[in-house]
């Protein structure tokens, strides 16, 4: 099965793409070039499943586009409407928890997507620990870089300990939740069914023929 057409939904994370941009826009206008740089920073990030999904022949779902740019535009306005200031500490919080679940969403569909082309052959039990490590992980990257952007630019992305451990709390949450819904989902549907619908079926010929060129075999196969 190859890729299907653009589904309707992508444009939704086409609109909020463009609001990172308007953001990114007005705080050149202002002459924060800062905040101007993150904001562009922040869309670029958000073309990387586009980019993908071209050039890696990876069907993902629309609802990942938009679980991407809608966590990078929560950061972006957090940051230019001064949100995070405004109405502290609850949009923070907020922020970071649709952040984690994107990032344990991401997660699954990688170590699937891993699994397939690998000879790992991943359990059920260690897909869902891989979830929650790769989640946890990311978040400690995170927090480190906050941690070096207050020492080295004077910026108060953290504030104290308690905030930072709310902050790997969320994680953790986020991680644990989506890693138990991975789990009803692997129990219900095959991984290899959930991987057919994220990988377009050209690769899988490619792959094959690959195979068959290096084993000597014929690459055409007779079938009956």
């Amino acid at each position: 099965m190859a890729c299907p057409k653009v589904p309707s939904g992508i444009y939704v994370a086409y609109i909020v793409q463009m609001l990172i941009l308007l953001n990114a826009g007005y705080s050149v206008a202002i002459g924060d070039y800062f905040l101007a740089v993150t904001s562009f920073f922040a869309f670029s990030l958000t073309m990387v499943p586009y980019i993908v999904t071209r050039n890696a022949k990876i069907c993902l779902p629309w609802e990942i586009n938009l679980l991407i740019a809608v966590s990078l535009y929560l950061h972006v306005l957090g940051h230019v409407g001064n949100y995070y200031v405004l109405f502290s500490p609850y949009y923070d919080k907020f922020a970071h928890a649709v952040s984690s679940t994107t990032v344990a969403v991401l997660g699954f569909v990688m170590v699937l997507i891993v699994d397939r082309f690998s000879s790992l052959q991943l359990t059920r039990p260690m897909i869902v620990l891989f979830i929650v490590i790769f989640t946890m992980a990311l978040g400690a990257l995170w927090e480190i870089y906050e941690f070096a952007f207050d020492q080295f630019f004077g910026t108060t992305l953290q504030h104290g300990n308690v905030d930072t451990m709310t902050d790997l709390i969320l994680d953790l949450i986020g991680a644990v939740i989506i890693a138990a819904l991975g789990n009803i989902y692997l129990r219900r549907v095959p991984k290899e069914q959930i991987v057919s619908f994220l990988v377009d079926s050209t690769v899988d010929d490619t792959q094959a023929s690959s195979t068959d060129d290096e084993s000597g075999a014929p690459t055409s196969v007779h079938r009956r």
